[in-house]
């Protein structure tokens, strides 16, 4: 049976054309044994994204008008942003992801498209309560009145204070690879505030939510916080967290955005749970569990790309489902992020998706660096909160890794390079109809977006004149 969305599609005249490659099981790689290695349009010798790649560059090879997607990470947003597309990826409760693999607490379901009118337009359709996915319960009342699409329309920005989230975007704090992407981004402040938005900056290596951090996160993450920070907590944990309640400056300084911990990518017990779900109710006779696919399947291996087979049997191991630790993170930083937003009467925030240009494929990755990873950033969104990348422009060159006897990981460059960057717009739960506003204005006083010079349109086969028949 479809999915959902799949099926709401269908009854709203979409054409489904056809399931894309995806990296094996949704992980690091551009890889699946079913469908092979794929590739970037922009630049076939490089990565285009990870996990819902495949969506994304069918529709930045012209293949098709729009895919669907799921992030987990930043799944969407990634792939999009190094295909220059437009991904969203929505309130986790705004959208059904029943009828999926996994459709657990940071799955999130989202169109990836060329525009932002057709991105919106998608969610139209598919957006809304589902009786089969009691999460979203929560949107009833909360879609907008007019259409999705009716905010994609490309008008000025005044009246909407926008943070500039610097904490993703440091010189001092990352390496060479992420240089001209972030001059990149920086061009893309400076539009937005042409376009008449009031920007809340704090400068150059400095971050627009450090302070208020610091005064919240370790009453609210309490004992996630004391995990993460065992050396700040002795045999009393509370007489500890009511001292740094009290003098926020004894935290450490490396507390961030990037380095805050909300309790892991998902719940423990979450994928064999799911899986498990999905192939009981998928009903085939072959394979019926995790354990199935650990046994039956013929795993793809190659010292370039994660072992899948591992981490299927690492699921395997787990025998309890536990999403508290999750939910909690979860809700302390949704109630942290909200605060830090109001205190500083914020609608959105702008930020880079990612600093790190596509590698080239089974090249080694660029390492994590001041909670920098490779892929984009995912905090945000993980706890609830929509976001869209959308075009900002083309590096000049690039960094990359090639492999290296000695260290693993050799940096050679500058390598002449034509590839997509994405900016990321980020709103409050529920927030899509600002997203599209803020998006689509950007979009048509950019104009970024540049198809593959080896994948143009696609020209329609002539129609057919067809005789007219008198009755």
């Amino acid at each position: 049976a479809d999915a959902t969305f799949v099926k709401r599609l269908r009854n709203a005249g979409a054409i489904i054309l056809a399931k894309a490659n995806l990296a094996e099981y949704a992980v690091d790689g551009a890889r699946s044994s079913f469908g092979g290695t794929f590739c970037n349009p922009y630049d076939t010798e490089r990565e285009p994204g990870m996990s819902s790649a495949g969506s994304a560059s069918s529709v930045a090879a012209n293949l098709v008008t729009c895919a669907i997607g799921e992030e987990t990470v930043v799944s969407v947003r990634w792939p999009s942003a190094v295909n220059s597309l437009v991904g969203l990826a929505p309130t986790k409760e705004l959208v059904s992801t029943r009828g999926m693999i996994g459709a657990g607490l940071n799955m999130r379901v989202g169109p990836m498209c060329r525009t932002v009118e057709d991105a919106a337009r998608i969610l139209d359709v598919i957006a809304g309560y589902d009786p089969k996915d009691e999460m979203t319960v929560f949107s009833i009342g909360r879609k907008p009145a007019r259409p999705y699409a009716s905010y994609a329309a490309a008008g000025r920005l005044e009246g909407v204070r926008i943070g500039v989230l610097r904490e993703y975007m440091s010189r001092k704090l990352f390496a060479k690879a992420d240089e001209e992407s972030i001059d990149i981004i920086e061009r893309a402040i400076d539009d937005i505030r042409k376009l008449g938005a009031t920007l809340v900056d704090p400068g150059p290596d400095k971050e627009l939510f450090k302070d208020c951090l610091a005064r919240y996160a370790p009453r609210l993450m309490n004992s996630g916080f004391a995990r993460q920070y065992p050396q700040l907590f002795g045999a009393d944990q509370i007489l500890a967290l009511v001292d740094l309640d009290g003098n926020p400056n004894r935290l450490p300084e490396v507390l961030s955005l990037r380095t805050l911990n909300a309790g892991g990518i998902g719940p423990s017990g979450e994928g064999k749970f799911e899986i498990n779900r999905y192939l009981r109710e998928r009903g085939d006779r072959n394979i019926r569990s995790n354990a199935d696919l650990i046994a039956k399947s013929r795993f793809y291996t190659d010292p370039n790309f994660p072992d899948r087979k591992q981490a299927r049997e690492r699921d395997e191991g787990a025998t309890v489902l536990d999403t508290s630790v999750r939910l909690q993170g979860r809700f302390a930083m949704q109630t942290m992020l909200l605060q830090c937003m109001q205190e500083q009467t914020l609608d959105a925030l702008v930020s880079p998706m990612s600093t790190v240009p596509p590698r080239k494929l089974t090249s080694p990755r660029e390492p994590a660096l001041n909670g920098r990873t490779p892929i984009g950033w995912s905090l945000i969104g993980q706890q609830g909160f929509p976001a869209i990348t959308v075009p900002a422009g083309f590096t000049t060159a690039v960094w990359d890794r090639v492999a290296d006897g000695n260290d693993g990981a050799r940096l050679v460059g500058p390598v002449a390079a034509r590839l997509p960057v994405g900016v990321d717009f980020i709103a409050l739960p529920f927030g899509e109809p600002l997203l599209f506003r803020i998006a689509s204005a950007y979009e048509a006083a950019t104009r970024h977006r540049r198809p593959p010079p080896d994948f143009g349109p696609v020209e329609a086969p002539a129609t057919r004149k067809v005789p007219k028949v008198i009755q």
